[in-house]
């Protein structure tokens, strides 16, 4: 049988180029062992649309985190060449990396998500300390900030807009950090995520600079705590072929974080890790979403 040729990208201009290539690295590998596929490992930048039409191949895996890769721009340039392409397109594309949008869309479905403001150097923050500030879009947990105090909040907030136009302010949330991941509308096994004590929440340092972040995978919970809500909201913003959505639990519920239509496929990444739970290993997981593109 003829190999399908597959092209996975790798990189890009974001802040979360690093992880990018860490991502599409082990793509390419764990595509390489299923001996089905002519895999094309391939490191940008930022492409032109002749240089993405360049590209030959049957189906192309935009391993890319970040708003150039993951929030629009990229799927953009793939739809005008004319490519079939993993994940999102760039309309769900673009407004899942955009918080405000992810999180006006889920409270019009009926989700529940912190309450939130937008702040600038001339707006003040009108949510009460304790707040997490944030980028509205970005993602890896770049630039985020959990400020408990009136002045820890005004230095973070001078700290942050020296480089930023715009913050997410949100209500923080104290509970457990869950994770769903979810392959071709269904879920994967849930994933609590138990940062060390020394960190205040689950960040890039805990994502990819420890060793002693805690996973719990299908810890006990609440009935219908997150997962339904999940696939919801997956459904409801279009994406497609993959996706990880972020909660914190308490007494409350299940408050919806964000939505991340291409996650990390890192070796400390929770989509498969979750996907291994079940014994679906790299290689198979990632020939499965090649395939679901392929047939699109």
């Amino acid at each position: 049988m003829k190999k399908k040729r597959v092209a996975v990208l790798m990189g890009g201009p974001d802040a979360e180029r690093e992880i990018s290539i860490q991502s599409g690295t082990a793509v390419a590998r764990a595509l390489q062992k299923t001996e089905k596929y002519l895999v094309q490992a391939l490191v940008i930048d930022t492409p032109t649309l002749q240089e993405i039409e360049d590209i030959q191949a049957d189906a192309i895996f935009p391993a890319l985190h970040g708003p150039f890769g993951e929030g629009g721009p990229l799927q953009q340039l793939l739809e005008s060449a004319g490519k079939t392409f993993v994940g999102a397109d760039s309309k769900s594309a673009k407004a899942a990396m955009d918080k405000i949008t992810t999180k006006e869309i889920a409270v019009a479905s009926g989700l529940q998500t912190p309450d939130w403001c937008v702040i600038t150097k001339d707006s003040p923050c009108t949510i009460e300390p304790p707040v997490v500030l944030k980028p509205i879009d970005d993602g890896s947990s770049y630039d985020i900030s959990i400020c408990m105090t009136d002045s820890e909040l005004q230095k973070e907030k001078s700290r942050l807009l020296q480089y930023r136009t715009h913050l997410l302010a949100e209500k923080y949330i104290e509970g457990r950090e869950l994770t769903v991941g979810i392959i071709e509308h269904k879920t994967l096994p849930i994933i609590e995520i138990i940062p060390p004590r020394d960190l205040k929440s689950y960040d890039f340092e805990a994502k990819y600079e420890r060793d002693d972040t805690q996973f719990i995978l299908e810890p006990f919970l609440p009935p219908n705590s997150c997962a339904e809500s999940a696939l919801a909201l997956y459904s409801k913003m279009g994406v497609r072929d993959l996706a990880r959505v972020d909660f914190i639990l308490n007494a409350e519920g299940a408050w919806l974080l964000e939505i991340n239509t291409m996650p990390g496929f890192t070796d400390h990444s929770l989509v498969p890790m979750a996907a291994k739970h079940i014994g679906l290993e790299m290689p198979e997981l990632c020939s499965r979403v090649i395939e679901l593109a392929i047939c699109r």
